[in-house]
């Protein structure tokens, strides 16, 4: 019994060797079904449904207000930047895809560092996903308050800046960014498949007002506005492809439904490629529309540009209610998405010991976790109403690349080290889509500024500080003598 005992002393006092320790993947499918004993969440959605989650955490404001940014730098050019971002974008979702089919589980990147590069990866590639999500989903439900005031200035009803606008932009309290996290909060305490209904109506409305978008542009089209088509040059067009990038991420939410489809190896990789397909090519639209119906130098003084062409094109003032409308849409369908993905990262990685385990209970009546879902919920509201964001908010553009950069090094390392594994999907052109995926990570990290990268920095040290007062000591696979760890992966 003592040589027991010590050997698990010892185990625990080797740091090199837990960070290395990786999950096995019969493991984490056997801890799904049974719920890691906190209950098991519910297999209910198809792949309508894990696409519309994937287009809804993606298919934010971001095209309402980033085409007015991306056109004075790429010049007409700017749809072939959509593209190119949209190929960057696809090279890390091919991988997603693959890792989804295999691994089909609710923990994301998470999961796949684990299997492959160990808890240490692991952690670190969990913690980002907090940044990501939890930190968007605040940043997103801010722009609720300036939406909700031009929708209810139809009825001549206006919120006071007190109570509209973001700590740090003339407001004190944010309501409309607290009202729309705590509804969100409420509808996904109620059931996954409620959660998707609600999305799936949403992402149709979205949709819908793009392609209203696109029908009533085109009919002002004018072909000579694409001449010359890179005034900036192919440097421009680069540029604007790292701006416009940022619009694609949120398609890595479907992966963390892995639980709760109905068949996750089929279905998981279907809806990640197709919601690609689906955002790539409404981006491509919007751009061509808009700079067709408009010379490309106007777009410099317009921060609303897709509003003000519809309404000098159509000159009806409701056009501006249709996009606000939408605006407010796309801001619950990101915010109930995104809110999602994180109750589903901290429910497995709770599963793992590596935080509280509140957040991996899972209800047995609405089998949701609905403890971990109120208190991501209430601070995610919380810190969207009251806290100035400011860099920590770009500070996840790091997060989420690093996360995507370690899904194409996982695909690499499981091809390596278990090329027998059943794959649903696979990576075509293995290994240069993978490598060129982990590159075009790096690459758009290496372009980003120097606060955000120092934002980003303090937030990985108090991720490191955690890790050793919590993590590491109530870390299941950490307890693990070696021969219990080697049977886990016999």
């Amino acid at each position: 019994m003592s040589t027991l005992t010590e050997a698990r002393e010892d185990s625990k006092t080797r740091l090199g060797r837990q960070l290395l320790r990786r999950k096995s993947i019969t493991t984490m499918e056997s801890e799904a079904a049974e719920g890691g004993g906190g209950g098991s969440l519910r297999r209910s959605l198809g792949v309508l449904q894990l696409t519309m989650i994937s287009v809804g955490a993606t298919l934010g404001t971001g095209i309402l207000v980033i085409l007015g940014q991306a056109v004075p730098v790429a010049g007409p050019a700017v749809w072939i930047s959509f593209v190119i971002a949209g190929v960057a974008a696809l090279l890390s979702a091919v991988s997603y895809a693959e890792m989804a089919g295999m691994v089909p589980v609710a923990g994301s990147s998470y999961s796949y560092s684990y299997a492959t590069m160990g808890e240490g990866t692991a952690w670190v590639c969990g913690w980002c996903l907090v940044l990501e999500y939890a930190v968007s989903v605040a940043a997103v439900a801010v722009g609720a308050g300036q939406y909700v005031n031009e929708t209810l200035s139809v009825v001549g009803v206006q919120l006071p800046d007190a109570l509209s606008q973001p700590p740090g932009s003339g407001g004190l309290v944010n309501v409309p960014a607290l009202v729309v996290v705590l509804l969100a909060t409420v509808l996904l305490v109620r059931g996954a498949k409620e959660s998707a209904i609600v999305n799936t109506a949403i992402v149709a409305v979205k949709i819908v007002i793009l392609v209203f978008f696109c029908a009533v542009a085109f009919t002002a089209f004018n072909a000579g506005h694409f001449a010359p088509l890179m005034p900036m040059g192919a440097a421009g067009v680069g540029a604007a492809a790292s701006k416009v990038f940022f619009s694609y991420i949120g398609f890595d939410a479907a992966s963390t439904a892995g639980e709760e489809a109905r068949n996750p190896k089929r279905d998981m990789p279907r809806a990640i490629l197709l919601s690609m397909l689906i955002v790539t090519t409404l981006y491509v639209l919007v751009a061509v529309a808009a700079v067709g119906a408009k010379d490309w130098q106007w777009f410099g003084n317009s921060e609303a540009a897709l509003v003000q062409i519809l309404d000098e094109i159509t000159g009806q003032a409701w056009i501006a209610v249709v996009f606000a409308v939408g605006a407010v849409l796309a801001i619950c369908s990101v915010v109930l998405t995104v809110l999602y993905g994180q109750t589903r990262i901290l429910l497995t990685m709770s599963r793992d010991g590596l935080v509280p385990a509140v957040f991996g209970r899972v209800s047995p009546r609405t089998h949701t976790p609905v403890a971990g879902t109120w208190i991501v919920g209430v601070l995610v509201a919380v810190t969207a109403a009251l806290v100035p964001l400011g860099a920590l908010a770009d500070a996840t553009s790091i997060g989420t690349l690093f996360a995507f950069a370690l899904v194409n090094i996982a695909v690499i390392i499981l091809r390596r080290t278990r090329p027998s594994l059943n794959r649903t999907y696979r990576v075509p052109l293995y290994p240069v889509v993978p490598i060129l995926g982990a590159l075009a990570c790096v690459f758009l990290m290496a372009n980003l500024d120097g606060i955000t990268w120092a934002v980003f920095g303090a937030w990985m040290a108090v991720g490191i500080v955690l890790y050793f007062a919590y993590g590491r000591r109530n870390s299941r696979i950490g307890k693990l003598v070696e021969t219990e760890y080697e049977e886990a992966h016999a």
